[in-house]
């Protein structure tokens, strides 16, 4: 199988989209799960609800990749499985190293969605001397000094970052200038990189904070949709009371030739 340091995918010199990339994987996650269950074909709008995105989306996203489907039939399942995992350069072995061993670092170096995805943990990586040698989901943990020696050795293009923040960018820098085009960041930090390396972040808090912020809305929303109601029931209460009995709206009656005559006279 070939290494992840002499292929690289043909997404950006086919011209995709970095959107349509982006949504390359919800559509291979969706598929998958077909495959499991061994459905041949799927719609464009079963694909799309699947994946979480509209099916006119979903078309454009595959015209991309050459693939229209049949009309009345559908897209064939396993071909459009090969056909993305392809285009997301999953098709090969892509070995990853983990630095930061930590609590993340361990889960993630735990994570069985890995291999199956077609990346291989080549190392975990700690500058904890007490942590070296010791295994690791299998894994013996070794020392940050020989992080350039292990990139060369075992041929990786992907690095992921799992350290603290005041040290994530010193390790960047070493994973850059020892050959890693890729860069996988876990910590609380933004990382500078020369042009052609690619990083992407993954910061649980700010995710948590996003999610806050929704439901601070939907609570506000909640509160005045309840102000709305109560506010339409008390008019809708005055609307239908019964009017005041005659005479009885202040003032004392007097009678008239023809009997009671109201305290105040209409104009």
């Amino acid at each position: 199988m070939a290494t992840g340091r002499t292929h690289r995918p043909a997404t950006r010199s086919r011209g995709i989209p970095e959107a349509t990339v982006a949504r390359l994987p919800l559509y291979l996650r969706a598929l998958t799960a077909l495959s499991e269950r061994s459905v041949p074909t799927v719609s464009s709008e079963e694909l799309a609800a699947a994946a979480g995105v509209n099916s006119a989306k979903l078309r454009k996203d595959f015209s991309y990749l050459g693939s229209y489907g049949t009309r009345g039939v559908g897209y064939d399942v396993e071909y459009l499985v090969y056909q993305i995992s392809r285009e997301l350069g999953l098709t090969q072995d892509w070995p990853v190293v983990i630095v930061g061993i930590g609590n993340l670092g361990a889960a993630l170096a735990g994570y069985g969605g890995f291999a199956s995805r077609g990346f291989r943990v080549a190392a975990l990586i700690d500058a904890d001397p007490a942590m070296t040698g010791k295994p690791v989901a299998g894994i013996p943990v070794q020392h940050s000094d020989d992080l350039e020696k292990i990139i060369e050795e075992d041929g990786v293009s992907i690095g992921v970052i799992a350290t603290p923040a005041g040290v994530a960018q010193q390790v960047c820098d070493r994973l850059v200038a020892a050959g890693v085009t890729s860069i996988l960041n876990f910590a609380p930090t933004v990382l500078s990189v020369p042009d052609g390396v690619d990083v992407r972040k993954v910061d649980l808090s700010i995710e948590l904070q996003i999610l806050a912020f929704h439901e601070q809305r939907k609570a506000g929303e909640e509160s005045n949709a309840e102000a709305e109601a109560e506010a339409e029931a008390e008019t809708a209460a005055a609307a239908v009371a019964p009017p005041a009995p005659r005479g009885t709206t202040g003032g004392a009656g007097r009678k008239g030739p023809d009997g009671d005559v109201p305290a105040v006279m209409p104009a």
